[in-house]
């Protein structure tokens, strides 16, 4: 197929991926031909320096998006003169190009609009801070960058303006904001919003207890890796996520609803809850002193308890093994508001979820599931009531017994 200078002035997004492209070609031909390319992906092909680069860009006025991804590339050895080449350029794609960290920042002069930086698979050590560059960059990916580690980020930690930071497959297994202490936060990372740190070695839960402390994040991805892969349960560690990071609000690229944050941090404060009084915690305000192990392994424990109330001692009964057969509790079912209803009894198994039991009791007395409160309450407690908060977990979680009593509110 043949174009017209008329037609190919028009194209504004072009891809010559892998079209053995080595070089502008003749003077001024691209300006002639193509004067409003706005992106132009030429990764995979046959580029060798980036003064070839230059000749190229430097006849594409309104470039705004660059891939010079798997050409390998020679850089200056010298910062390149200022010539308004990459004036408008926005995102620049240099994955696989063997670029070095102090390449990046001599050329990065150049892009003085520059949001979107991708740098994976470099082989790239950071061994400066950025000064008077990169100011204006939002998104950083640094994937698959393997000698990278935790006191190089911190060079990367003042960038004003970072948003977005992609740090998956560089091995890393640990973090630690010196900067902030037990319910603080960090002054590193003031922007930063989303963290991605899929396929690396996070085994520790202190990693999340510390990503707590990135005053602006509220999306993460951390997929594939030893604390959330193996035999564990998924959806608790999803929920003690959750818990640990107050203010995210997206985990895995799946949105964080009220109702499930509320789920999650009742069920961890529930969790934790015989480690908490073990360690000095109390219901009792005035004695209530957890030791410093206790609240270096669980920071945001205390203001848990603030938010909802310190745990009861029903909530916290030891619960006996599950058996490998469901067992068949016989409860009494009472309606505290609603002085006509008879008392009843029934049978439920123990791997019944708040959810169905819902379900159940919404069918025998014609209300609406989502009008509908349960609570319990146990001989073995006398005056004590126990929330059935989160609708996805079994009766044998809240340590209903055989005999005790649901309590249904509507």
């Amino acid at each position: 197929m043949c174009f017209s200078y008329s037609q190919l002035s028009k194209l504004q997004d072009v891809s010559l991926r892998n079209c053995a492209v080595n070089g502008a070609g003749d003077k001024g031909e691209i300006a002639k031909a193509c004067p409003n390319i706005r992106s132009i992906d030429l990764s995979k092909n046959l580029l060798s320096s980036w003064e070839e680069v230059i000749d190229i860009a430097d006849q594409l006025k309104h470039l705004e998006v660059l891939n010079l991804s798997e050409n390998k590339l020679t850089f200056p050895s010298s910062s390149p003169s200022p010539t308004g080449t990459f004036s408008t350029l926005k995102v620049l794609v240099l994955n696989r190009t063997g670029i070095t960290w102090a390449e990046v920042l001599r050329c990065a002069s150049g892009w003085p609009v520059l949001e979107k930086l991708y740098l994976e698979s470099n082989n790239i050590v950071i061994s400066e801070r950025p000064t008077d560059v990169l100011q204006t960059v939002k998104l950083l990916d640094l994937s698959s960058n393997q000698l990278i580690d935790e006191n190089q980020l911190f060079l990367i930690a003042y960038l004003p303006r970072l948003e977005q930071l992609i740090l998956s497959d560089i091995g890393i297994s640990s973090i630690h904001f010196p900067d902030a202490g037990i319910g603080c936060k960090t002054s590193m990372f003031p922007s930063l919003q989303y963290l991605v740190l899929n396929d690396n070695q996070i085994a520790q839960w202190s990693f999340m207890n510390e990503l707590d402390k990135l005053q602006s994040l509220h999306a993460l991805s951390c997929t594939r890796n030893p604390l959330t892969e193996g035999s564990k349960d998924a959806q608790t560690t999803r929920q003690f996520i959750i818990a640990r990071i107050g203010q995210l609000r997206t985990l895995n690229k799946c949105a964080i609803e009220p109702e499930e944050r509320r789920g999650a941090e009742l069920d961890y404060r529930k969790a934790f809850g015989n480690e908490w009084k073990k360690a000095g915690g109390h219901q009792d305000p005035e004695k209530n002193r957890p030791n410093e192990e206790f609240l270096a392994a669980h920071p945001r424990y205390q203001a848990l308890c603030l938010k909802y109330g310190a745990p009861e001692d029903g909530e916290l009964k030891t619960q006996q093994p599950f058996l490998l057969k469901n067992q068949l509790l016989t409860l009494k079912i009472k309606y505290p508001n609603q002085h006509d209803q008879k008392v009843i009894e029934k049978q439920l198994p123990d791997s019944m979820t708040v959810q169905k039991v819902k379900g159940l009791l919404s069918r025998l007395l014609k209300v609406p599931v989502s009008e509908l409160l349960l609570s319990y309450e146990s001989p073995k407690m006398p005056g004590k009531e126990v929330e059935l908060e989160n609708d996805l977990q079994p009766l044998r979680f809240y340590s209903v017994e055989n005999g005790d009593c649901l309590l249904v509110r509507w």
